[in-house]
């Protein structure tokens, strides 16, 4: 396997609580790993981590091969941006405003703002699908073009690596599945490395290539869904029940969870006299 990242018995803690303990992972350069889990059990952790934001209380991140520890805080940028969930933007920031944010890691006092920086700021804006809208503020966005207009932000920084921390979380169906396939484009058409944390397994079962699913403070299971994804999983690490079948249009894992609710064939039953 060709690495972006490597985890060696990463421990991660808050205080006195363990949240990640002696982890190993190597994430595949290329692809699009996600992360699942129960609430709490350390994914959101686990990306800050990735990102530097967290220092382990042992073990190592490599990003490259190289420790990311030894690397300067404008090196790790320039090589990975993270969307934080839920991000929050100052008032009054417009959306290029925001957007020229993510050239930041490429400037420094004898490197000013160059053709260079707009040509990515503006090719981070189409590919968005934010043309027309750069004077607007981030605030006066709807949910789905503010999200677009962070994941802007990140593509500006143009790294070969991009975390995500639940990118879709309060967004309507439409807006999630409009965010999800624009980094599904970016990984196809100029081979990003994308690492995101999802909370709908079906969703993070069509979009990834490579699932960590995270209980107990390690790696349950990883593996392509069809590999790792089965009610035995879901059972496991979420305490559902569930029935797992083959999405019609995808192919992939769909998961189907038992539970309460109306039911067409209860009262087809009760209509027969059953």
């Amino acid at each position: 396997m060709n690495k972006a990242v490597e985890l060696k018995k990463l421990t991660l803690s808050y205080g006195d609580a363990t949240i990640i303990k002696e982890l190993d992972l190597a994430i595949p350069k290329g692809e699009i790993t996600v992360f699942i889990g129960g609430n709490g059990c350390g994914k959101s952790t686990l990306l800050r981590s990735i990102a530097r934001l967290l220092k382990p209380s042992s073990g190592s991140v490599l990003l490259d091969g190289a420790a990311i520890s030894s690397m300067t805080t404008k090196e790790v940028a320039r090589k990975m941006a993270i969307l934080p969930q839920s991000p929050v933007s100052p008032e009054g920031l417009t959306v290029l405003q925001l957007v020229k944010q993510g050239r930041y890691p490429h400037q420094s006092w004898l490197k000013q703002w160059s053709s260079k920086d707009q040509a990515k700021v503006e090719a981070a804006l189409k590919a968005t699908g934010l043309e027309g809208l750069e004077d607007r503020e981030v605030d006066s966005l709807s949910g789905g073009q503010r999200q677009r207009a962070w994941i802007a932000m990140t593509l500006a920084q143009d790294t070969n690596i991009i975390l995500l921390d639940e990118p879709t979380t309060y967004l309507d169906m439409t807006h999630q599945i409009e965010v999800l396939d624009l980094l599904f484009e970016l990984n196809e058409q100029e081979g990003r490395t994308i690492v995101m944390v999802l909370h709908d397994l079906n969703l993070a079962c069509r979009y990834a290539h490579h699932i960590v699913a995270i209980k107990d403070q390690n790696i349950f299971a990883q593996g392509s869904p069809e590999e790792v994804i089965d009610a035995s999983l879901v059972k496991h690490v979420f305490g559902l029940e569930c029935q797992v079948s083959t999405d019609p249009l995808f192919g992939t894992p769909l998961c189907i969870p038992y539970g309460k609710g109306r039911s067409i064939f209860s009262k087809v039953a009760s209509a027969n006299g059953r």
